[in-house]
């Protein structure tokens, strides 16, 4: 084979990689995002409390996973391509069962913290007895995941991601179906205990690690690797695997911190609102995990999917920052950060705004009409998603600068006065209370952040207001025509049902996308997301941009 035909055949696998990883990712997002449905509906009367333990278990639960593998899959991934690269591909093996060994050993000790605390962390969240058996079920899949994202992270340094695509979509179908399965069970044709059909449903993320485990084996043993990885030591290994993990540990501490500020800062909610409350109220421990789950377990569904595309987008050019910024190239550093924040603002605003519009029958969807406290609740924890969307592109980005220790610093003067205001704002604006130092907390390492990208790369802070006042007319606009639309459309039917949601989401969400689109071709907006693509739309609709 030539050396054309041998880079011609790594750019076929890696495309096909790349559509196995980005279909197992939207298999996963749309499945976690759905469930919930059946699942809530089975929990009659309880929908709630069972949610709100269900948040609970897993916010911990996320920051035990983020800790406990410290970065090491990333890094294996790395020595992977790096000893591939130089023809050393029998240490890749040995590397593989040293660093397992060592992530089994740190999933042993997390998971028999996380078991054994379960009782005090399940105090401190305020969720009483019943939050016990959901964290401890938990545990299991603590016990596996850092052994689990090593094997997919070693798949990635062969550029082969089909293994980590299949294992992924093997947890998440596997993971569905044991959820749905045993609260079907349990609350139609069994007890009704909804505690032990949340216990069940946790405990699910341990049965779909099984599964993604069994995948990534199989793979292993299909690629004829499953025994070299077993074998002894080869003569020629000269690799430090101790030296590897510490610089890994060291180097992936400041992203640990400032990648879990969204899961910390629930987590200050879960351990003092229910806590609080009780010292302030007359409220039960059951009407308070109602309203916990009102404004944190229930709105998280929408939010995160919000979040998680709008920084997808807006994020894909951190990677070229760090490029340019170690080539000294300051204007092309300053056109990406603009670039960047352009692409978030431009996908965020209108997808806010259609979400806050469309608050109801969005609601409705996942849970049922809503109360007027459900509901209110719901657009606030909405709102908040422009924080947490804007600290998750600026936190990167400014790493991507190597201002590692500046990006922990501002995020942990937010943590700080989120923590201080916590308490009188409970006291004296209830279940908003934590969305408001959610908000606060999470402002001010914005602007600090902000500020030093901006002293940095010395971006035109007067280009990027310019374009950011457009989207945010472009947006009014379309909220405009939407409102109007569903006001129109109410007149006809009521959004109160499960289809009649849909109806109302489809009909006014694809005029809001309509418009927005139209808008965007218009002022040519579009192009800076769809490239070449916006003209061949203008050309096929007769449009005529603004000038």
């Amino acid at each position: 084979m030539s050396e054309k035909q041998s880079k011609l055949s790594q750019q076929e696998q890696m495309v096909r990689g790349t559509a196995w990883l980005t279909a197992s990712n939207l298999i996963s997002r749309l499945l976690g995002a759905f469930y919930i449905i059946p699942w809530y509906a089975w929990m009659g009367n309880h929908g709630e409390e069972a949610n709100a333990l269900f948040g609970m278990g897993y916010n911990i639960y996320a920051i035990f996973l983020l800790i406990s593998t410290a970065g090491i899959p990333v890094a294996i991934a790395k020595q992977v391509s790096k000893y591939n690269t130089l023809g050393q591909e029998e240490t890749n093996y040995y590397l593989l069962r040293k660093i397992l060994s060592f992530m089994m050993i740190l999933g042993f000790v997390f998971a028999i913290i996380m078991y054994l605390g379960a009782p005090v962390l399940s105090d401190l969240s305020g969720g009483g007895s019943e939050l016990i058996p959901v964290m401890k079920s938990l545990a299991w899949a603590v016990l596996i995941f850092p052994a689990m994202s090593v094997m997919r992270g070693f798949f990635q340094g062969f550029n082969n991601l089909k293994p980590y695509a299949m294992s992924q979509i093997a947890e998440q179908v596997i993971r569905v179906i044991w959820m749905l399965l045993t609260a079907f069970m349990i609350m139609k044709l069994g007890s009704g205990n909804y505690t032990e059909a949340v216990v069940q449903s946790t405990f699910a993320a341990f049965i779909g690690m099984i599964a993604s485990l069994a995948v990534l084996v199989f793979f292993l043993w299909k690629e004829k690797m499953l025994f070299k990885i077993l074998g002894k030591k080869p003569d020629t290994v000269t690799v430090d695997t101790k030296s590897i993990i510490t610089e890994t540990v060291k180097e992936a501490i400041p992203f640990i911190i400032t990648g879990s500020a969204i899961q910390l800062f629930q987590i200050v909610d879960q351990f003092s609102f229910i806590n609080v409350m009780e010292m302030f109220t007359t409220q039960s421990n059951q009407e308070l995990k109602i309203i916990y789950a009102y404004f944190s377990s229930n709105p998280n569904k929408v939010t995160m999917i919000l979040i998680s595309l709008a920084t997808a987008i807006g994020g894909a050019g951190i990677p070229l920052l760090t490029e340019n910024f170690i080539n000294r190239d300051q204007r092309a550093a300053a056109r990406l950060v603009i670039n960047n924040l352009n692409m978030l603002t431009m996908v965020l605003l209108p997808a806010l705004m259609g979400s806050l519009v469309l608050a109801a029958p969005l609601y409705t969807l996942f849970y049922g009409a809503p109360s007027k406290v459900a509901l209110w609740l719901f657009v606030g924890a909405l709102l908040q998603v422009l924080f947490l969307a804007f600290y998750s592109m600026l936190a990167p980005m400014l790493q991507a600068l190597f201002e590692n220790r500046k990006a922990i610093t501002y995020f942990i003067y937010g943590l700080v006065i989120k923590v201080v205001l916590q308490m009188p704002f409970i006291y004296f604006f209830h279940a908003y209370g934590p969305l408001l130092t959610t908000a606060i907390g999470l402002a001010v390492p914005i602007v600090l952040m902000f500020r030093r990208i901006q002293e940095v790369t010395h971006f035109n802070r007067k280009r990027l207001f310019k374009s950011s006042l457009l989207y945010t007319l472009m947006t009014l606009v379309m909220g405009v025509v939407v409102a109007m639309a569903t006001w129109v459309l109410s007149l006809v039917m009521s959004p109160s049902t499960r289809i009649g949601s849909i109806i109302f989401l489809v009909i006014v969400g694809s005029l809001g996308v309509f418009v927005y689109g139209y808008l965007a071709l218009m002022t040519r907006t579009a192009d800076d997301l769809i490239g070449a693509r916006a003209d061949s739309l203008r050309r096929k609709f007769r449009l005529t941009p603004f000038k």
